[in-house]
This record gives C-alpha cells, structure tokens and sequence, in this order.
C-alpha cells in the first residue's frame, strides 16, 4: 500500500477501529476517512490526538460516497451493533446485514478491497468446530441474533458472483484492550475485573451452568486487540498491487487470497486464568467470588472457544500472538492504571 493511499475505516471512534487508526498512523498512513456516530461523547477521548481526513456520519456514508465521489484506495470495516445481548433483530440486519452489504457492492463497483469484522460468535455451541473452512459456513447456528447477523453476512458473501478485487472477513474471537471504556456490558473481562479489583478488592466471576465445566473453568480464545490490528494491516499490505484501476494478480510473488480468516490465537485459557493475570498485573494476590450468570444468556453461552488458526498461518502470517499474561499485564499498566487511550 502506498502510504498516501486513502483509507476509510468504519468504527472509527470504536474499540477495535480507534486502535486501527493508531496502527494506521504508526506505520505511516495518515489520509484517513473516519465512519462512524460520533455523537456519542464517551467515544470521543478513543479518536483524541488521531489525524483524520473526513469524519462521516456512519448514516450519512452512502450518500456522501455517491455525491462526493470520493478515491478511496482501501476500506476496513468495524463498525457493527455488537452487543450479543440486544435481541431486536431488526437492528442487528440494519447495522451488520444491510451495512456491510452496501459497502460490499459500493468496494465492488468501484474496484475497491475491504477487511470486514465477522465474529466467533458464529460458531454457536462450537458442536461443529472452529475451522474457518467456507464448506461449514452454511451449517453454522449462531446462539444470539448478533451471531446470527455476522453469519448471514458470511453466508451472503460467499454466494456473490461479483467482489471487490480482494476481500477478507475475520471472525474475531475474545477481543480485549485499551479503548473499550464506552462498551459498558459488552466490555472485556479484564475491563470489568480492574474496575471491580478496584472498589471492592475482588472479582465477580459467573459460575457454570454445565456439570462438565467447574466454576472459572470456561474456556475462551482471547486476543489483545494489538494483535488484531497488527493481522489487519498485515492484510491490508500483502493486497495485491493496484496499477491502472486494475490489481494485478499474475505476479509470481505469493499474494493472501481472499476469504474468511479466523482470527484468535489459538489457545484457549480460562477466566480464572485472565482474572488471575488481572490481579497479578496489580501486584495482588487472586480473591475471586462466582456468582450466577443472567438466566437471559444462560442458554446462549459458549463455554469454549479456540480459533484454529492454521488457515491465516498458511498465507504467510508467522507472527506470534500476545501472550495472555503479557497482554492483560500491558493493557492493566500501561491503559487501565493510567487512563491512558491507545
């Protein structure tokens, strides 16, 4: 990518989409056009200090796309309703479903490559694994209509007969770091396990509702968002070259092909094991209570996940991920204790 290139991210003043823009600055790119509702003040502080081009009203952005015509070289979308506890689906088809596909066929039209968010959420109960294999999308039975929308996505992409020049949809599983704040509920773990270290000492962790899970024991694949930014711009560089409106595809050079990418490290790890590292990163030692989980996602709850992540491996990314224990301790010390943004 050329570093004047032109880029337009979606969630811009979000968790995931503030930390792309700081990934984007970092390595140069700095002609940025930011999408998102930017009338929510508990996000502002995510874009302070940040460069940006244009700020667009994420309501207002195919309008403005059509009348301004605008040269956008690259487009990384991640906004999205995300909360897995809204149960309206009608907001979810809006903002994931209907959304995404408009920005699929404007890519598409105007010969433009888009990384898209999906979600391991679309895996449900995990009963059918966690390949990323296209073969398995079609079966898959997400547990909340969130997962629902992110698959109707996937499924929807992998029927059309037209595409942008490259594409690529990752199913992120546990994202965690700086820049959450404003996620409330839907904020990480490790979020609400600081803040509760904080009044009271200790942390609230839900117990199991399986006999064959003990209490702390669900497992998750968590990833430091660090990480996730470093695999989309990876992504975004390793696109194929555009020359003259065209991107050229017969170099002999090893190009990533286009596709859904799953997006973890790996490794599964415990929330005993993430609160610990929480308590840890305060030079504290564990005091942990469970209590119930809500009855309204009892029945929706994944008591494991893990990425297999051999599929992005195999188009070149060897980078190894975050630790948890060096994650959770960077966020804690560095954001966390310093209310510092990234």
């Amino acid at each position: 990518m050329n570093k004047q290139s032109i880029i337009l991210v979606t969630g811009a003043a979000g968790f995931i989409g503030s930390c792309m823009i700081r990934w984007l600055h970092d390595h140069g790119y700095q002609k940025i056009i930011a999408v998102d509702d930017f009338s929510r003040a508990d996000k502002a502080p995510n874009l302070k200090n940040k460069i940006i081009l244009r700020r667009v009203e994420r309501e207002q952005l195919f309008s403005w796309l059509y009348e301004q015509k605008p040269v956008i070289d690259y487009v990384i979308h991640l906004g999205a309703r995300t909360d897995t506890t809204e149960f309206d689906y009608a907001v979810h088809q809006h903002l994931n479903v209907e959304y995404t596909q408009q920005l699929w066929q404007y890519c598409t039209i105007n010969n433009v490559p888009i990384i898209y968010a999906s979600s391991a959420a679309t895996y449900g109960d995990g009963s059918k694994g966690y390949n990323d294999d296209h073969a398995i999308i079609n079966d898959l039975t997400p547990l909340n209509p969130y997962g629902v929308s992110k698959n109707e996505v996937d499924k929807w992409i992998l029927h059309q007969e037209d595409h942008p020049p490259f594409w690529a949809g990752l199913k992120f599983f546990n994202v965690y770091g700086p820049n959450e704040s404003h996620k409330g509920r839907m904020a990480s773990v490790i979020f609400h396990s600081f803040n509760q270290i904080k009044e009271g000492g200790r942390v609230r962790l839900f117990k199991s509702h399986r006999p064959d899970f003990k209490d702390g024991q669900q497992l998750r694949d968590f990833i430091y968002v660090k990480d996730v930014v470093d695999v989309i711009g990876w992504m975004m560089e390793q696109t194929p070259k555009k020359s003259a409106d065209v991107y050229d595809t017969s170099t002999s050079k090893s190009v990533i092909h286009s596709g859904i990418y799953n997006l973890g490290t790996g490794q599964a790890r415990t929330f005993y094991d993430l609160v610990v590292a929480v308590f840890k990163a305060l030079n504290l030692e564990p005091a942990i209570d469970f209590i119930d989980m809500p009855e309204d996602i009892r029945d929706k709850y994944q008591y494991f996940t893990e990425a297999r992540m051999t599929k992005l491996k195999g188009e070149g990314y060897n980078v190894p991920f975050t630790s948890l224990e060096d994650g959770v301790d960077d966020y804690v010390k560095h954001y966390l204790s310093t209310n510092k943004y990234y």
